[in-house]
């Protein structure tokens, strides 16, 4: 029987008007990122391909990885740029999904203890305020078994000549990536947070700051 899409849009309250960081990101979520999006899709495809269940995604953007999840998932999106709602609604019909989306944060999910099969997070652990918090809230919202799968880029090794690059732009970076740390060692923080399991590789796209990735699961 083929699921009908669910859509729950909250209304962002008066004081959530979109900044200048958040316009930017939806600019170049739209418009710079297709190039990296070929590059990263067959590791995408491999991880979100065989989830099922809830699933539940921090900061879907404009919903670039509903392409890769089956159709049988229950999916729930957590994204606070109120500019990325529409374009979620429109990927959403595109791929028949049952999804709702809302606003919230990485560190307080809303939803309850061991509910959940899957969470995925591409390109956000390194804006989120806390990454410890972040990582507490996905493992107390996964069910025993589930899995936190993620593909983020991370900070270069300490002492390369990039490591020093992504120190050094940081500040801007910060602050017109809406957040987003170029030199957050995100890895560590995963093998840290306290999974039974981690899987992660390591690898590199051409870019001159955020080129350094990991991708890869862990399990509850």
């Amino acid at each position: 029987m083929e699921c009908a899409p669910r859509f729950s849009q909250m209304t962002a309250p008066p004081q959530s008007i979109p900044t200048f960081p958040q316009r930017l990101q939806e600019w170049i979520l739209v418009h710079a990122c297709p190039h990296h999006e070929t590059i990263v899709a067959p590791r995408k495809q491999t991880l979100l391909s065989d989830l099922h269940g809830a699933v539940l995604e921090i900061g879907p953007g404009i919903g670039v990885n509903l392409a890769y999840y089956p159709q049988d998932i229950r999916w729930t999106g957590i994204e606070p740029n109120p500019l990325l709602h529409p374009h979620l609604r429109a990927a959403l019909d595109a791929r028949h999904i049952a999804g709702e989306f809302r606003f919230g944060s990485a560190e307080s999910l809303g939803v309850p203890d061991d509910s959940l099969d899957a969470v995925v997070s591409t390109l956000v652990l390194c804006t989120v305020p806390d990454v410890a918090a972040t990582l507490r809230e996905i493992l107390r919202v996964l069910r025993p078994g589930g899995r936190f799968v993620f593909v983020e880029h991370v900070a270069a090794p300490r002492g390369t000549f990039t490591r020093a690059c992504q120190r050094f732009v940081r500040p801007v970076w910060n602050y017109f990536g809406d957040g987003c740390h170029p030199d957050r060692e995100t890895w560590k923080h995963i093998e840290s947070a306290g999974f039974s399991s981690v899987h992660l590789d390591h690898f590199r796209i051409p870019s001159p700051i955020v080129g350094p990735h990991i991708s890869g699961f862990a399990v509850k």
